[in-house]
């Protein structure tokens, strides 16, 4: 797919991956529709030629709202990168249920309505992308993630299941593996710490540009899927080939950020 002139609509652009995106396919020659809940981080992001949606994205209204002034503006959708997501560092026994609802309402049910809204015109057309902005930890579960990993699970999941619905329509769907990149997802996290062993981790970090240039190359050649940096494929074999050895690694790291027993459970 050729970028330039496109229309793409992206969700969580104000800053991190979707503002860096909205920068490499404007670049590109792209068409943009961004959306997020600062307008004033938008105005940044958008250019001078953008269109921007401030709201949030869990709201129906927001989401009717931006899909629909989209296609006032410029008569189509041509991509839909659905990026607006945020993490929970709290354990999935002991999660305060109103995060999990709020994570699981913006990360998988903000997608699934958006994709909902936009394909009725890609159907017409017989065109279009869906790209889904997941995670390698919805490739490989991480203990200190883990109900993080589920919502990411269920949009890779969901993108493979539109694919193979929507590919006699003309309209591709591409999932989007990012490992860790440099922006401030860690700190603007729904609850939770960051475990010591992880927080101190930064040996395949990438920046939010060389993730977003990723997925502009993904769209271009129609990718199934995009592993950015591409170096998480090994964790994923390592995953399937070895899932003890991985998961022993990964609950000692997991470990190493837990409070003792009892102040866990609530004891004195």
């Amino acid at each position: 797919m050729q970028i330039r002139d496109k229309v793409i609509l992206i969700t969580g652009a104000s800053e991190g991956i979707g503002a860096a995106c909205a920068q490499v396919l404007r670049e590109r020659g792209a068409l943009l529709s961004l959306t997020a809940r600062s307008e004033d981080k938008l105005r940044l992001a958008a250019g001078a030629d953008g269109l921007l949606t401030a709201g949030d994205i869990t709201a129906p209204e927001t989401r009717e709202r931006v899909v629909a002034r989209t296609l006032e503006r410029y008569g189509r959708i041509d991509v839909l990168i659905n990026n607006a997501g945020a993490g929970l560092y709290t354990p999935s026994w002991n999660s305060d249920p109103a995060h999990v609802r709020a994570m699981f309402e913006l990360n998988v049910f903000a997608p699934i309505e958006l994709t909902r809204l936009v394909v009725q015109s890609m159907r017409r057309r017989g065109s279009g992308m869906i790209v889904n902005v997941g995670s390698i930890a919805g490739k490989v579960t991480l203990p200190w993630l883990t109900l993080y990993s589920a919502t990411k699970y269920a949009v890779g999941s969901l993108t493979d299941g539109l694919r193979m619905e929507l590919k006699r329509d003309g309209i591709h769907a591409m999932t989007v593996c990012p490992g860790y990149v440099e922006t401030r997802f860690q700190s603007n996290l729904i609850a939770g710490r960051i475990p010591p062993g992880v927080a101190d981790s930064r040996m395949f970090a990438i920046s939010a540009r060389r993730c977003a240039e990723d997925i502009a190359s993904g769209i271009e050649r129609r990718a199934r899927t995009v592993m950015t940096p591409r170096v998480g494929w090994l964790l994923v074999a390592a995953a399937r080939l070895f899932p003890a050895l991985l998961e022993s690694r990964f609950e000692s790291i997991h470990a190493r950020g837990q409070s003792p027993r009892g102040a866990a459970e609530g004891a004195p």
